[in-house]
This record gives structure tokens, sequence and C-alpha cells, in this order.
């Protein structure tokens, strides 16, 4: 089976069944949302990966609900940095460094560029540029969890502020964006599971110029 078909045969599961997911499935997932592209390499976010049941039971509850959050395998919470600050643009840079092994004047040119540009901006803006690089990780765990037969449920729907608060967020300098519960579907309760995939044509979402 290739990506596509596995991309294609996958959806937003609305019922899980509890079963746990192989650590070796998580592992690699978790993988994906590593190697996932960011905005200059900052990588400005955390993952959270929780298998409490007590904490799954109280984000369910600032969840709207859903049943995936308490009946996955694994819940996955992504946070984004609430700021972006000259420590933390100097780790990145200074981890390059050390993983190649040299320094590159115009990598040093480049980090100062970054000192000089994202510290002096409003918090919430910066905030909102690391969130979106969340998302971008975000869809590297669900074609993951895709090609690893592993079922997910891409959430927005719940409450930040309290979710920050279950998990500490804010002490540790991170503000929750996304969740993602990872399990296997319960087909019998799933009203969604043997529906036909539905997106727009081709013609309707890509223009050749």
């Amino acid at each position: 089976m290739s990506f596509l078909d596995k991309l294609n045969q996958r959806y937003a599961t609305k019922a899980m069944n509890g079963e746990v997911v192989p650590q070796e499935k998580i592992d690699n997932i978790l993988e994906a949302i590593r190697l996932a592209p960011t905005s200059s390499g900052l990588q400005p976010f955390e993952v959270f990966v929780i298998t409490d049941k007590e904490i799954k039971s109280k984000i369910k509850e600032i969840a709207w609900n859903q049943p995936q959050v308490s009946d996955c395998s694994h819940l996955l919470v992504f946070a984004a940095w609430d700021n972006y600050t000259e420590d933390r643009i100097n780790h990145m840079f200074d981890l390059t460094n050390e993983i190649r092994g040299f320094k590159n004047e115009g990598w040093e040119n480049y980090r100062q560029q970054l000192l000089g540009s994202y510290p002096q901006k409003d918090a919430e803006i910066n905030f909102e540029h690391a969130a979106r690089q969340t998302y971008i990780a975000f869809m590297a765990a669900i074609a993951q969890a895709a090609f690893e037969n592993v079922d997910s449920t891409p959430m927005e729907g719940f409450d930040p502020n309290a979710l920050d608060e279950i998990l500490d967020l804010r002490k540790k300098g991170l503000r929750s964006t996304l969740l993602l519960p990872i399990g296997y579907k319960d087909a019998d309760k799933d009203w969604l599971a043997n529906l036909v995939k539905v997106r727009k044509p081709m013609t309707e979402l890509v223009t050749f110029i």
C-alpha cells in the first residue's frame, strides 16, 4: 500500500477502543515530529505524551468531553514557546554548531539577524508564530500514524488556558496549541469509520500558473 493510499484511508477517528499502541510505533510518530521542518529550524515547541488515565480524564473535561481523549492509547499535547528569547534562539544555533562540528559565518550572521528581530517583538506575536510551527509537526505526526496503521484524531477543540493549568505549561514557558489522541478505532461506535472521504476535486484546489 502506498503512502497516498494510507492518507486516503486515514480520518479523524471519532471512537477509540483503548488498545495500547506498541511503543515502537509511538517512537516513530515522535521521531516524525522531531524531524518536521520549522521556521529557521528553531523547533519552538514541546510535545507531552499523556498515558496517565487521571490526567487524560481531566483533559477530556476541558475538551468538550470528546471520548477519544480518554479512550486513546497515547494523547499527544503540542505546546508552543510563549515567546522567542535570546536563550532559546542561541540554544538552537549552539546545538547546530555542536552537532555539525564547525561554525559558519553565514549561519552566525543569521543568528544575529534573528536575535535582532524576534526578542524585540511582542510576546503574543512571537507565540502565534511559534504556534503555527506546531501545525507542521502535527501533520507529520498524523501522516506517520497513518503510515504505522495507527488511528488519530486532530483536535483544536479544547480550552487551552485550562490545559495549560493542568500540565503547568505556563511555568515552563509554553502554551498548548493542539491535541492528538493516538490509538485504534472502535468501528462499531465510530459513525465516521465507514464513510467515504470527501475532499475538493483537484480542479477546485490547485491552480497551475
